[in-house]
Parts: structure tokens; sequence; C-alpha cells
């Protein structure tokens, strides 16, 4: 009972805290922790089920998540492979790959030791697995309010539209995830018109790179006009050349215009939540909104936030995997000394 009131707490909390700022990472942290209790109360339960049924539990619950990891090494390698073919060969393309060769690397780590049996070769491995579980569990902890986060309906009518810039093909032209950024603002305006509300400004948000002719608001203002959007619609914030600068040059237009403005911000899918969290560092007053990725793209670039998520949180998340890292060199040396 004291686990499940645990949970129950846990996840009273969550609710609380989602209802103070739905774009806190710490939101992500009590989901997971909440579900992590509620499976381990679940888990004390076995013992009071007859003896076939408990065994069948604890067969499945250990080997379904060794199944799992297996089939998302596989995957993770072959939509890396993917990456390279459609995207090119350069870093980012190659997380997912990674990713899922790491996954391999450390099951073969495990298989060697339980061959050899050598107790330093089995408390690296242990230390490993144990950072990797860590780094799971935020990683799934991120991946499941990332999912609950995209689901948010933004109510009522809105000011402004803000659209976040991506780099331009051929230095003047919208990509396709731009584009779809784009697709999303437009549809928001015209839904707004729809139901008989203002026209919300559509502002569209990004610099110009070394390597582009125009500055990104630009191509992505002609791309709405060419789509039917009036010009006197559409404002351009082009100084912005990171994420954050996009919020928060974007906000002091926004400001500008009514300090007590209310906007949503599009993004593409993947970056949604990350994006929310650098609304609330620079104070934007509204929830971020994602459009479609293409299937393919969504995991190398899922990956890409999280590690981006992972840095920006490195004194605690480093501070965690060094003190694991620790208390594994230590078991690591009680096991040889023994």
């Amino acid at each position: 009972m004291v686990a499940f009131a645990l949970a129950a707490l846990l996840f009273l909390a969550f609710c609380i805290s989602v209802r103070q700022d739905r774009r806190r990472f710490s939101n992500a942290v009590l989901l997971g922790l909440t579900f992590l209790t509620a499976f381990s109360a679940l888990f004390l339960q076995v013992g009071k089920l007859p003896f076939w049924a408990a065994v069948t539990v604890v067969v499945l619950t250990f080997a379904s998540p060794a199944f799992g990891i297996l089939a998302l090494g596989v995957l993770l390698v072959r939509n890396g492979l993917t990456m390279v073919r459609k995207e090119g060969f350069r870093p980012a393309n190659l997380l997912s790959m990674l990713a899922g060769l790491a996954i391999f690397a450390l099951i073969a780590l495990l298989i060697l030791v339980a061959v050899v049996g050598s107790p330093v070769l089995g408390g690296i491995a242990g230390t490993l697995t144990v950072v990797a579980g860590y780094i799971s569990f935020v990683f799934f902890c991120f991946l499941g309010y990332a999912f609950l986060y995209g689901r948010i309906k933004v109510r009522g009518d809105i000011d402004h539209v803000v659209m976040l810039g991506s780099g331009l093909i051929g230095g003047d032209r919208v990509p396709p995830l731009l584009a779809s950024r784009l697709r999303k603002g437009q549809q928001i305006y015209e839904r707004q018109l729809a139901r008989g509300g203002r026209p919300p400004v559509l502002l569209v948000s990004g610099g110009k790179g070394s390597d582009e002719k125009v500055a990104e608001a630009r191509a992505m203002a002609d791309w709405l006009i060419s789509e039917g959007v009036p010009a006197d619609h559409i404002v351009l914030e082009d100084r912005s050349t990171t994420t954050e600068e996009n919020m928060r040059f974007s906000r002091e237009i926004m400001e500008a215009h009514d300090p007590a403005y209310r906007c949503v911000v599009v993004t593409n899918n993947f970056h949604a939540f990350r994006a929310a969290m650098l609304a609330r560092k620079t104070g934007v007053n509204g929830q971020v909104l994602g459009s479609p990725t293409a299937k393919y793209y969504w995991p190398s670039a899922t990956i890409r936030e999280f590690v981006a998520i992972f840095w920006e949180h490195r004194t605690v998340n480093l501070a965690i995997c060094g003190l694991l890292t620790v208390f594994g060199a230590l078991g690591t040396l009680a096991a040889v000394l023994v």
C-alpha cells in the first residue's frame, strides 16, 4: 500500500506541476517516476498470485524488455542507414545508428562477461548498464511527456502565431521540413478566421545564415504570401540565429504590439517540447505546437533534441552519472578484493 500511496502522491505532484506550467522538464521526470513507482507497486503484488501465474509475470517482465531492446537496436540501425541514404553522411544524421550500435555493444559486453566470468569486466559492464539505465529512464521520461505535450489544445483566440525558421534549400527556398511548420501556422490562422475571430499576426522568425541568400523569415513570408496569406498579416523577425534568439526577438515584437499578447509557437513535432522549455526560459507567453515530420527523420531528430535537453541539465545529469560510476567502481574493487 505504501508504494501505491507514493505513486498517487507523485501523480498528484505531476498534475499540480502541469497545471502551473506545462513547459517544465520536471513534469517529464514526475511522470516517469509515477509510472516507475506504480509498476513497482504492482510487481510487489506478484507474490500473491498462484505459482504458475507469478512465474509467468516475472518471465514476461524481464523477457519483454530484453526482446524490446534488441528490436529497438535493429530499428535504430536501420533508421540510421535510411537517414544517411536520404539526408547525407553528417554527424546529426548518424545519431539513431550510433544509439543502435551502442545497444548492441552493451549486449555483446554482457554476453562476454557471462562467458569469461571476469569480476573486473563484470563490474565495468554492470556500471555501464546502470548508467545506460539512468539515461534511458530520462529519455523515456522526455519521450512520454513530449508525446503528451504534443496533444495539448490551445483554446480561444490568439494574437500571434510564431513560426520558427530552419535552413533553406539553395539559400532561398523553403524545404519540406519548414513548409510543414508554415502549413501548420497557416491552418491555425485560417481556423481562427473561420470561427469569426480576428486574424492573428503570422510572425515568421529566422535570420540569415552564412550560406543563405536571404533571411529565413523572408523566404517564409514569401511562401505564405504565395499560399494566399495577405502580406499585411505577416511580420518578419530576421535577426535570430538560434531557437533561443527566435523566442527572445519574437517576444520583443509581440510585447511592442501588445504587452498582454497571447501566442502559439509552431515548430516540428520532434522539437516542440524543447522549444516550449525555451519559450518558458525566455518569458514567451504561449504554448508550442508541433507540425508533422517525415517518419524516417523523427528518430534521429528526437534523439538530437534529447541530447540537447540532457546537456542543458548537465550539472544534475553528469553528477548522477558520476555517482553511479563511482559506486560501480567501488563495487568492482570490492568484488576483486573478495
